[in-house]
């Protein structure tokens, strides 16, 4: 049985920074919600295509971990939760 790396808020809050970072916005990270949607009609950065491939190469030069296809690459960016258990499931968090 595997155990999955438990979640921290303070990583949580990295991600977040990261995430703003690389789309380069201005947003507070405080003020980006764990589980609101970072894509599609009720995100409320309004992020495209070409900003889920920066987070991307972000999280593969800071983690190590790459997202072979865009399936798995939409699953993971839904929200910061699910890139936090994206991450943890890979064991970096």
């Amino acid at each position: 049985m595997s155990t999955v790396n438990p979640v921290t808020p303070e990583f949580i809050a990295s991600l977040k920074t990261m995430v703003l970072e690389a789309v380069e916005r201005d947003a507070p990270p405080g003020g980006l919600g764990d589980d609101e949607p970072l894509f599609g009609p009720e995100a409320r950065l309004d992020l495209d295509s070409l900003d889920a491939l920066q987070v991307s190469m972000t999280i593969q030069q800071r983690f190590g971990v790459r997202m072979p296809d865009s399936k798995e690459t939409r699953r993971a960016l839904t929200s910061i939760a699910h890139l936090a258990q994206h991450l943890a499931e890979a064991g970096k968090a």
